[in-house]
């Protein structure tokens, strides 16, 4: 079942930010998933909207999620993303 890969990034530090987008398709092409969208502009339509860009990315299932966010190669990049930005994530299921 495939699943989604759901985050909100709210970008501090353009330098930090900068250092994990230098890196991370590099990273990710190696794995199964694939980006549906990212938006530094999604417009809400419900509630109160939370600052900024959204990222959707379809895994096929969740081992193949497992083994991108898991990698040696992502945990190496990742904590620049963590230091360059205030992020929320969520790994969402797919329906069957």
């Amino acid at each position: 079942m495939a699943c989604y890969f759901v985050a909100r990034i709210l970008i501090h530090d353009e330098a930090e930010y900068n250092r994990y987008l230098a890196r991370c398709d590099e990273v990710f092409a190696r794995f199964d998933g694939r980006y549906l969208a990212v938006d530094s502009y999604p417009i809400p339509l419900e509630g109160e909207p939370e600052p900024g860009r959204m990222v959707i990315i379809e895994f096929p299932d969740e081992a193949a999620f497992d083994r991108w966010y898991d990698s040696p190669e992502y945990r190496e990049i990742l904590q620049h993303r963590i230091n360059g930005a205030d992020c929320t994530a969520q790994l969402v299921r797919g329906k069957p």
